[in-house]
């Protein structure tokens, strides 16, 4: 730890110019204040205010502590223009960050003093923490500026490993425009990586406004998972209210939009079986994917099947759409006999995707149905009861 004094001459003018000593401490990269330095007195009986930064490291506060006096102001930027805002003591002779040091960051501390005997000074100096060895990285759903179901959560997917889960759920924040109840929930999704999201007590309110604040630049994920490097936002509103359910014993789809029926007609689920059921309980839209190519051997049902599949409508990650199936027609509203997705006509499944959403929820029942959807199976959130699903929170 250097400490740099800079004080000023006898003089008004000096005076008013005070530069307050500075003390510079960090470690492994970061860099002191430039050089020692003392010219005259300043305060209460020649002495000047002694400025303390200590950046101890990134994933810490930044700390700028005062003795000999006092702090006005404290202000810390990064190299990018970026601010740390922070909350000064009491007393104010401490000021400290809001948020943590970043990786691979130089940082700039600027300080206007006062010494007990009321005279006005100055400090600054700059360190640099040292830049992450392993970074983390986020993909995140649903995307910036969408409208989606009533069903849809927020959801965030790591690269690398999560440890310190805590730690990394502090740091995101949901705002919402009705105080929305909800929680987070950790699991690994179903390409193995650590997973968060966050769902609503029940479905969201149709109109909510919607913002996710993650403030994770400087947050350390653990051992084994790196630091995050940049802060992620995102906001999305909640359109109206729809609801797709799927009856498997009366092989009946129904559209309803504000509780009401708009629209009911026949279909085909999964041939009975633990390989062909179709899965129940609830899955949400996740994307419309239009005509895509669908085989078999991708879901390990062999060569089933290999077919080029219209107005596709994604469920879940191990294959369940509900899409056309001219082919099965023979069936629809009278046997389920596809290989596990939800087929229907090419009339009412073009109708269906022109008004379906991602994020509405398609509630599957059926005692023909194979089990029930796992929570990382696509967004399986809705299929434990609430506080099931608040006991996943790290915080809890």
């Amino acid at each position: 730890m250097r400490q740099i004094r800079v004080g000023a001459t006898a003089t008004a003018t000096a005076a008013a110019l005070l530069a307050a000593a500075l003390t510079g401490c960090s470690s492994g990269g970061s860099a002191p204040a430039k050089a020692d330095a003392k010219v005259g007195g300043g305060g209460r009986d020649g002495k000047a205010v002694t400025v303390t930064v200590t950046p101890r490291r990134a994933g810490e506060p930044v700390k700028v502590a005062a003795s000999g006096g006092t702090l006005d102001s404290v202000t810390v930027t990064d190299g990018r223009g970026g601010r740390l805002t922070g909350t000064m003591s009491r007393h104010g002779r401490i000021w400290t960050s809001d948020r943590n040091a970043a990786p691979g960051t130089t940082y700039t501390v600027k300080a206007t003093t006062r010494a007990e005997g009321g005279t006005a000074g100055s400090a600054r100096s700059s360190f640099t923490t040292p830049a992450a060895d392993l970074v983390n990285k986020v993909d995140w759903r649903p995307g910036d500026a969408t409208t989606v179901g009533v069903a849809q959560p927020i959801s965030l997917v790591f690269d690398r490993p999560v440890k310190d889960k805590a730690a990394v759920e502090k740091q995101l924040e949901v705002t919402t425009s009705n105080n929305t109840e909800g929680s987070w929930g950790w699991m690994k999704d179903r390409s193995g990586k650590d997973r968060v999201d966050w769902r609503p007590k029940e479905y969201w309110r149709p109109g909510t406004k919607v913002t996710l604040d993650a403030r994770l630049n400087g947050t350390d994920s653990g051992e084994g998972g790196g630091w995050f490097v940049r802060d992620y936002k995102l906001g999305f509103t909640i359109g109206a209210r729809q609801v797709v359910k799927v009856d498997l014993d009366s092989k009946r789809l129904t559209l309803e939009r504000d509780g009401k029926a708009v629209r009911t007609f026949p279909v085909s689920g999964g041939t009975p079986g633990p390989d062909t059921g179709s899965w129940r309980g609830t899955e949400v839209l996740m994307a419309k994917e239009g005509t895509i190519r669908m085989n078999s051997e991708t879901v390990g049902l062999g060569n089933a099947y290999d077919e080029m599949v219209d107005y596709s409508m994604r469920l879940t990650w191990s294959g369940t759409y509900a899409h056309a199936a001219p082919w099965n027609a023979a069936y629809f509203g009278k046997a389920n006999r596809s290989h596990g997705c939800i087929g229907m006509s090419d009339a009412d499944a073009a109708w269906l995707y022109e008004r379906a959403r991602v994020g509405d929820p398609f509630e599957v029942k059926g005692a023909e149905t194979k089990g029930r959807v796992a929570l990382n199976n696509g967004f399986g959130d809705w299929n434990v009861g609430w506080e099931e699903w608040r006991a996943k929170s790290a915080l809890r």
